[in-house]
């Protein structure tokens, strides 16, 4: 089969309806993926809200012509589409040939009886978004797209399946499963050929099969190949082999997929937990909205990727999709560069969060959009588990259990080789029997509402009302999904002595005490943070306040427009939680230091439950000097100590025993403040923070300067204010302008700021900390692309970056 990308030669505008009427601009030229929801400018009255971040929602048409060769008459020709937010219609040459309402799952579209060969063709997909989320989700046709075409007697789609059920001493069994589908008029007799390939382009394992393939039918041919001395998959070493699968007639190949899997095996017990390859495994999890920052839902393969090394390098090896299926650049990613997944299929079942989301379409589409998500996932060794669903009401009744059931069921009966999670929040599950509790709780002053609510939800999490409700939820999975649920998991073992325990949704405040209880236990596999990575919507449920007026609500008001509650921020970069974490991990073991913003030393936070810190590494605040500060140390040793300009601010105790978090009270005073830590009396590390100079200079750092001419290709453009020394001026925030030029266009261009006014395809923005980040996407076209940038007080600054030429 022939998949070639399908992203070039589109136009998106306004849905234009029946009459073809329109108010709006006309149609504008793009390249996939993209998502429409991001131009366009926010504002405090969309329908949507804070949920999506204060972006309106819309219909859109996405439209492209095409030609098609005369001789596909005799071909099967399928589109690809990984995915579509929401209510996708899609129609070629004006005819209906299918739709898909959910956003997050891949979907197929055969395209024969519409086509017009030997001539130009249009597809028109119509996409609506609404009320229908709790986070941001983007419009339109977010993901890849593909045109793939075949011959009548071709390996169905999704049709190589491929499992290591046998693992021994110095052999693998590598079991692949094809099917063949004979879309012609007469029975062909066939060879199919599977082949496996190491990473070195050895040939390990071959086999050759007779399969007579009927018409009008599929057939299933399944082959044992044997792969001496295997190179196992793992986190840290992510090796992958080639499966390459042929189907024959004669000499002639009639058909032929590439794909690639990993050799590596998984148990699952209540007493040592995970293991992968006979190794128990710790999950340090990330849960991770869809969105990537600056360029909104648009997902580019660079930027999954991007995404995952930024992850991986801040420590974890684990990524829950909060809640969706994840894209297959994603899952590419994880599985070449060692990050295991939890795949999540549904946010609801049927019940609704908001007035138009999946629910209104779960009772009739759930088999399908599951069966899509464990095709796309099967051959991807990072896969190891399935989540059924988040914090699910149905989940606390005997009617959702049986929901439950049938997911499960479902996916087993797709792969039975990962375990089943789903992911469950006692609070929710039992939430129609509390609320008159939950308000009452919520009454009172706004700073311990706020305090309050996130130990009022595991307070409720340990009553017996949540024990009993979602026993029978739990019991027909694999694995039992805690959300915010881990003052449960001793005492659960004892009510619960075979049941496996992840933590998959926790505050990242509690870090410190919830990775003690996953290394002390052997039945509690795992923690998933909320959240790894920042993300668009759920304005401001990570926010922190001073001012009464704005807070004790869980969301923030506009501008609020990101979550702020992520280890990583909206551009890739580090927050002092994403460091803290790491050494709470014990994957650092130098010290690290955060300073609280100064301006509000003395006053009394109003945090949410998933707010870490006002802080940010810097020892650079000019108009507070003099002024007191307070200052955070982060180390996994025995004490630290505290100097300002050599001088020494006093001791403090860190370690497990004091959360490995020190505070120190101070004076602002500009030069150097150094942290030291010690260890039986030994220094064992040390970290400085320097005080900016006056001067004011731009730095460009770019993350790739070679590009591919796909039209998709990203490089990530880190526009930095410095001093003469290069340290970085976070204290003298301006616009910076960009400028790109070439074989280049600018994808998106914003800051990390939650609440910024600004948008992201404007060529100017407000640096955040001393920071802003442009993305450059590449034309179908090589060259070079400049780009420059210049900002106030500041000298032009400019980078090239080398687009070469596409093979494919």
């Amino acid at each position: 089969m022939i998949r070639n990308s399908f992203n070039q030669g589109w136009t998106v505008g306004s849905n234009t309806g029946f009459f073809h009427i329109s108010n709006e601009e006309p149609p504008k030229q793009i390249t996939l993926p993209y998502d429409a929801m991001i131009m366009n400018q926010r504002n405090d009255q969309t329908e949507s809200g804070g949920k999506k971040g204060f972006f309106p929602d819309r219909s859109y048409d996405y439209v492209k012509k095409f030609f098609v060769p005369a001789e596909y008459k005799d071909k099967r020709v399928t589109f690809e589409f990984e995915g579509v937010y929401m209510n996708a219609m899609v129609y070629i040459n004006g005819d209906f040939a299918g739709q898909h309402p959910y956003g997050y799952s891949n979907f197929y579209i055969k395209a024969d009886r519409f086509l017009k060969y030997g001539e130009e063709n249009e597809i028109k997909v119509v996409t609506k978004s609404s009320d229908d989320s709790r986070w941001y989700t983007g419009t339109g046709i977010y993901r890849n797209t593909r045109i793939m075409v075949a011959d009548s007697v071709h390996i169905s789609v999704d049709g190589i399946k491929i499992t290591t059920p046998d693992l021994g001493k110095g052999h693998a069994i590598v079991a692949v499963a094809t099917i063949v589908e004979n879309e012609g008029m007469n029975p062909e007799a066939t060879t199919v050929v599977t082949e496996i390939i190491d990473a070195e382009g050895n040939t390990v394992a071959i086999d050759n099969a007779p399969l007579t393939a009927f018409a009008g039918e599929s057939a299933t041919m399944r082959q044992r190949l044997y792969v001496r001395q295997p190179k196992l998959w793992s986190v840290e070493a992510p090796y992958l082999y080639i499966c390459r699968s042929k189907v024959m007639a004669g000499e002639k190949m009639l058909d032929e997929e590439i794909n690639t899997f990993g050799i590596r095996s998984l148990s699952l017990d209540a007493e040592e937990g995970l293991k992968i390859n006979g190794q128990v495994v710790k999950l340090r999890g990330a849960c991770i909205h869809h969105d990537n920052g600056v360029i909104g839902a648009a997902t580019f393969d660079r930027a999954e990727e991007r995404r995952v090394e930024i992850l991986k390098e801040a420590g974890f090896n684990a990524i829950r999709s909060a809640h969706h299926p994840m894209s297959k650049a994603l899952l590419k990613a994880c599985d070449s560069l060692g990050m295991l997944v939890m795949d999540e299929s549904f946010d609801i079942w049927t019940s609704n969060k908001t007035p138009y989301d999946y629910a209104l379409y779960f009772p009739t589409w759930w088999e399908k959009d599951i069966q899509a998500m464990v095709d796309k996932d099967f051959n991807h060794p990072c896969v190891i588990m399935y989540s059924i669903g988040n914090e699910i009401p149905d989940t606390g009744s005997s009617n959702g259990t049986v929901w439950g059931r049938k997911l499960a069921e479902k996916i087993r009966s797709l792969d039975s080789t990962r375990y089943i999670i789903n992911s469950i929040n006692g609070m929710v599950s039992v939430i129609n029997l509390l609320k008159s509790v939950m308000q009452g709780t919520m009454a009172g002053d706004v700073n311990s509402q706020m305090a309050d609510f996130g130990s009022m939800i595991k307070g409720i999490m340990n009553l017996e009302i949540v024990t009993n409700s979602t026993a029978e939820s739990f019991a027909v999975v694999d694995i039992a999904g805690y959300n915010y649920a881990d003052s449960r998991y001793v005492n659960d073992k004892k009510l619960f002595p075979n049941r496996v325990i992840c933590g998959s949704e926790t505050f990242p405040k509690d870090i410190a005490g919830n990775w003690k209880l996953v290394r002390e236990n052997g039945h509690v596999i795992g923690d998933f943070t909320w959240t790894g990575w920042d993300y668009l919507g759920e304005a401001g449920i990570g926010k922190i306040e001073y001012d009464k007026s704005g807070a004790g609500n869980f969301m923030g008001n506009y501008p609020w427009m990101a979550a702020y509650c992520g280890d990583i921020d909206l551009t890739g970069n580090r927050r002092p939680i994403s460091y803290y974490r790491e050494i709470v991990y014990g994957l650092r073991n130098q010290p690290y230091i955060a300073v609280q913003r100064p301006e509000h030393y003395g006053k009394e936070p109003i945090a949410s439950p998933w707010f870490w810190s006002d802080s940010i590494s810097s020892w650079t605040w000019p108009g507070f000097e003099e002024k007191p500060v307070k200052v955070e140390i982060y180390s996994d040793a025995e004490e630290v100590e505290l100097l300002l300009n050599g001088k020494s601010m006093g001791k403090a105790t860190v370690g497990e025993k004091s959360d490995f978090k020190a505070t120190f009270d101070i004076v602002f005073i500009p030069g150097e403040l150094k942290a030291i830590a010690y260890a039986n009396g030994k220094e064992t590390g040390s970290m400085v923070l320097e005080t900016a100079g006056k001067e004011l200079e731009l730095k460009m750092d770019v993350d790739r300067e070679v590009l591919e001419a796909t039209g998709e290709d990203l490089a990530y453009v880190m526009i930095s204010l410095t001093d003469e020394a290069g340290i970085l001026q976070t204290s003298a925030d301006r616009k910076v302008s960009v400028t790109v030029e070439g074989s280049g266009v600018l994808q998106g261009f914003g800051s990390a700021d939650p609440k910024s006014t600004e948008n992201f395809f404007d060529t100017a923005r407000t640096t955040f900390d001393g920071m802003v980040l442009a993305v450059v996407r590449s034309k179908a076209e090589a060259g070079m692309i400049t780009v420059t940038a210049s900002a106030e007080d500041c000298s032009p600054k400019t980078i090239s970056i080398q687009v070469n030429s596409f093979v494919l």
